[in-house]
Parts: structure tokens; C-alpha cells; sequence
């Protein structure tokens, strides 16, 4: 997390606090809030061997969910990496996990963020105060505080989607087909599926938030990142508030 980004968080935590500890609701309206259907467990396996790093995903992500500037819900990330003294590029999708356990709920203070019956995790941003607490929570580095609602803001699974029986936008408009939506408790998806039989991997699985969102040919140096240059923006575009700007190449 970049140094601006979490002053941010710290300072509107601060303000916030006295706020959250008012609007804090009874456990009872949060658990009415939780919504989905409990049979189904959606998750996301993302092939990397797949990924070519267009960005059609980001951009995709932005237009369906009306990301602000300078913010991103998912993004590829891009690696420079060496093996055998040869150099080459390793692409890393990134959004919400999602996570079984997820660290964010329990650090907000009004129960904006909870998990749907279904393993979506959302945010109801009429609730978010803005603290910022589940910004630094989150070890994905994967929301971010929406500087137009000052709520906090991340990946849905397009949730609205989903519930129309569509998919993610970033799985719809994926090029190289590496991203697969579905349902984890459905033993004939195809995410079940690849889950069972290929052992995907999963970021930081130290921190023991057992997420859904698996990797297929994730480089083992890789599990541990969350950061990294984007391949969408260049030096003569406006960098990206929550990673470096990237290089040109030769």
C-alpha cells in the first residue's frame, strides 16, 4: 500500500471512529443484510498461462462497475522475473479473494462489509463511514477507499451480475479466456472441476484466509505479491494512484 493511500485511511479512520461506534448496527440487521442463495459457493480460478496482460479486464471492470480515476477492482499486474539467466514476464490477475475468512469483516465497525450466504463479500456503502479499516486489513491490497462516495470500494464478482444469472465482466470480455467463474459447490462446473483436479494455488496462503480465488501455473515467487506495474498505463498517461507507472520497453 503506497504511502498517500494510507495516511488517507489512518487520518479518515480517526474522524470516523466516533461516527462508526453511532451508526453501528444490531447484529441482527447485519446478519438480515446477508443475501444470496447458501447452496452455491462462487469462486474464481484464474489460468496465468492464458493471461496475455491486454487489461481488457480492468477496462471492462471500470465501464460495468463505474470505477473512479486513478482506482482499479481488478487489475493484471506484470512481473519481470528470471529463471536460468533468462529474463521474461510473468502476468498476476488481481481482485478480491473473497476469502472463506476474510479479515476485512471483522475490522469494520458498522458491518458494511459482510459476506453474502453465497461467499460474496460486499460492501453496503450506505453503512461505510470510510474508516479505512478494512483497506488495511485486507493483506490483497484490494480495496480502496472510492474517492466519489468516500466509502470503501472493491470487487464484487459483478454481484449484480451473478444474480442475473450472468457472468463477472471481467470473465465475459477476458480475450484468452484465463479467468472461470462459477460455482464451487457444484461438483460439474468448471471451476469445481479445476479445482479438484489441477491443485491451483492461492496468494499468501500464510495467511490463512482461504480464499476463492485459485491460480493455475501461478510462478511460486509470485504468491507472496500484490503489487506490481501495470501494462495499461505509460509515462505519458496518468499513472495509477495505487502502483508505479510503468517502463518503457525497447
Amino acid at each position: 500500500m503506497d504511502r498517500s493511500r494510507r495516511n488517507f485511511c489512518l487520518g479518515a479512520g480517526a474522524a470516523a471512529v466516533g461516527a462508526a461506534a453511532l451508526a453501528a448496527p444490531p447484529a441482527d440487521a447485519a446478519a438480515a443484510r446477508k443475501g444470496g442463495d447458501p447452496a452455491n459457493r462462487w469462486a474464481m480460478v484464474v489460468d496465468v498461462r492464458k493471461c496475455v496482460g491486454c487489461q481488457a479486464c480492468t477496462v471492462a471492470c471500470i465501464m460495468e462497475n463505474a470505477v473512479p480515476a486513478n482506482s482499479f477492482r481488478t487489475i493484471v499486474s506484470t512481473y519481470e522475473v528470471t529463471e536460468g539467466g533468462r529474463a521474461g514476464t510473468a502476468m498476476l490477475p488481481r481482485l478480491c479473494n473473497h476469502c472463506e475468512d476474510a479479515p476485512c469483516l471483522p475490522v469494520c465497525p458498522t458491518g458494511a462489509t459482510f459476506q453474502r450466504r453465497d461467499g460474496i463479500v460486499v460492501v453496503d456503502n450506505t453503512v461505510c463511514v470510510g474508516c479505512g479499516y478494512c483497506v488495511q486489513a485486507c493483506p490483497y491490497d484490494a480495496r480502496f477507499i472510492n474517492h466519489e462516495t468516500r466509502t470503501a470500494d472493491k470487487c464484487t464478482f459483478c454481484v449484480h451480475r451473478v444474480d442475473a444469472g450472468l457472468l463477472p465482466a471481467c470473465v465475459e470480455t477476458c480475450v484468452g479466456g484465463a479467468r472461470i467463474f462459477g460455482d464451487l459447490n457444484d461438483p460439474g462446473s468448471t471451476v469445481s472441476r479445476l479445482v479438484r483436479t489441477q491443485a491451483p494455488k492461492v496468494l499468501k496462503p500464510g495467511q490463512g484466509t482461504d480464499p476463492r480465488v485459485f491460480y493455475i501455473g501461478l510462478d511460486p515467487n509470485l504468491e507472496g505479491k500484490v503489487e506490481g506495474t501495470p501494462t495499461l498505463w505509460r509515462p505519458s498517461a496518468r499513472p495509477h494512484a495505487h502502483a508505479p507507472a510503468a517502463k518503457e520497453h525497447a
